[in-house]
């Protein structure tokens, strides 16, 4: 079994207002799944998972599925954008942090997965469990 990858980075929250804000994110790969699935978790306890193939797309070219869109921003700057039911986030990542990430990603992987060709899972969007709950009921977040 393959380990867990897992990386803190930072992105730039875009608002309607005049200024941006850092907010802490984490990505997350798991190489055992079967669909190239990746996350974004954010701060308020919401993952974001769609497949790899969408970031490394978004990379190069403008690109949509369901309820995220991801476009470059210039040579250094990636825009993800999330809809839901709650409204629209839109983030900005340096691409030198998803590109790391992405390559480290692409070393885990299995080479010949039977599930390579057929369609990426639909994007999706869950509430992770508060961490300080599960801390309560003594037990720890999974972390692969």
């Amino acid at each position: 079994m393959s380990p867990v990858i897992e990386e803190h980075a930072r992105a730039r929250l875009i608002t309607d207002g005049p200024l941006t804000r850092p907010v802490p994110v984490d990505l997350r790969y798991d190489p055992a799944d079967e669909r190239r699935t990746v996350h974004i978790g954010l701060p308020d306890g919401t993952d974001w998972a769609f497949g790899r193939d969408l970031l490394e797309r978004g990379l190069r070219t403008p690109i949509e599925r369901g309820p995220v869109r991801v476009w470059p921003c210039g040579r250094t700057q990636l825009i993800v954008e999330l809809h839901s039911t709650d409204g629209v986030e839109v983030f900005q990542f340096e691409i030198r942090t998803l590109i790391r990430f992405l390559a480290r990603t692409r070393t885990q992987t299995p080479t010949a997965s039977p599930d390579a060709d057929r369609e990426p899972r639909p994007p999706s969007r869950t509430t992770r469990p508060d961490k300080s709950a599960e801390q309560e009921r003594g037990t720890q977040p999974a972390h692969g």
